[in-house]
């Protein structure tokens, strides 16, 4: 098949979070399944033109973005791209929903009868900052973009849930659940690094937290529970990019107030080697989150043999729960006693280890990409059928 893929960011402009690795991993999965796959995307950064690349047997199209405002980018190249190319696609597949690629590349496939799915990366619920624009986007764009999808790719029942309750029938929702690259973990880095890079000594028990520093993953939740531990000797380690909403400088005047000094570290965002170095150091990973359609990070933690404390508002929630780590409720208290626990039950924290790599093992990128795959063939198999009609 040719599968286009849309996505208003992609590798290796990873300060965006999760989305440009979970594209990457489905698409040069598909192409080792004899697939053909372009993704069309945004460049950040520079002033060059469209640029095409071959990355991992995957045609990238990254385009100039004449104007970004964090996943809103202004690209003129992709009606260029979208007028000469779509045709050729059997089928596409847009991620995301709060930017302007995806409703581009909508109206490109409906004209010219390229069924797409739409997988929304968690952003359907309105929350957060700038609710007013979201649903200012929501009425001007989003709903046509979700009513003219194909499908709509849920990643969990928490996901789906979400999407039905927001009005979209549940005849159209495919459930597939995100994976992980077991590649990138085949050679993890020495235990040390990180901690000798940031003072931690070895008798610490280190707390890390990985991800983007924003309200909806419940930080001011987790300085709250770690304030109240009575565990001596833990470090909390808040490791992610910041975005320009004042929400870093709430948690470092609730650090303040708290009294918590030294004791937490915010890093800013790690990537590659860094990020696994600090995985590898920890003792426990959190994820704290408000609302999250999955949560990769749990999985990356489980690959590194590492615990987790996740809320029950993540969607990865069930494949961690008592065999990789421990599922609370999104309450200071809760969250607290559950760190507690791990910290000073040295039997629990080994069976979380060991539960966590069988865990991390049963949950790569294999079977879901090869779920997409059909969904893809049954999406183009009812193209056929409408065009033979």
């Amino acid at each position: 098949m040719r599968i286009l893929k849309v996505c208003y960011t992609y590798y290796p402009f990873v300060e965006m979070g999760g989305p440009p690795v979970k594209v990457r991993a489905i698409a040069e999965h598909l192409v080792q399944r004899g697939n053909r796959v372009t993704v069309l995307t945004a460049r950040y950064g520079d002033t060059r033109g469209t640029e095409v690349r071959e990355l991992g047997g995957v045609e990238v199209v990254y385009l100039r973005s004449w104007f970004r405002y964090r996943t809103v980018t202004i690209n003129p190249g992709a009606v260029r791209f979208l007028r000469r190319r779509v045709r050729e696609f059997d089928v596409a597949h847009i991620y995301g929903f709060y930017d302007l690629l995806g409703p581009l590349a909508s109206f490109y496939c409906r004209r010219s009868g390229v069924p797409y799915a739409l997988e929304l990366l968690g952003m359907f619920e309105p929350i957060g900052r700038s609710l007013a624009k979201k649903r200012v986007y929501h009425a001007l764009l989003g709903r046509s973009l979700i009513r003219h999808a194909a499908c709509v790719v849920a990643t969990s029942e928490r996901e789906r849930g979400t999407l039905v309750a927001g009005g979209v029938p549940a005849e159209r929702i495919a459930l597939r659940r995100n994976g992980v690259d077991l590649r990138q973990f085949a050679a993890l880095p020495p235990p040390g690094g990180f901690r000798r890079s940031w003072g931690i000594g070895a008798a610490e028990r280190m707390l890390l937290f990985v991800g983007r520093i924003v309200w909806v993953k419940g930080l001011d939740v987790l300085l709250r529970a770690f304030a109240g531990l009575a565990y001596n000797g833990a470090r909390l380690v808040l490791a992610g990019p910041q975005e320009r909403d004042g929400y870093r400088e709430l948690l470092e005047r609730e650090v303040e107030r708290l009294g918590l000094g030294d004791r937490v570290v915010f890093t800013g965002p790690l990537f590659g080697e860094a990020k696994l170095s600090a995985l590898v150091d920890a003792d426990v990973v959190v994820l704290p989150s408000r609302s999250e359609s999955f949560g990769n990070v749990a999985v990356e933690a489980a690959c590194c043999g590492v615990p987790v404390v996740v809320s029950d508002q993540c969607g990865v929630a069930p494949y961690v729960k008592d065999r990789a780590g421990l599922v609370v409720p999104l309450e200071a208290d809760a969250v607290r006693k559950a760190l507690f626990e791990l910290l000073s039950d040295e039997a629990l924290r080994e069976r979380f280890r060991a539960g966590a790599l069988a865990a991390a093992q049963a949950l790569s990128w294999d079977e879901p990409v090869a779920q997409l795959e059909g969904l893809y063939r049954e999406l183009l198999g009812s193209r056929r059928r409408r065009v033979a009609a």
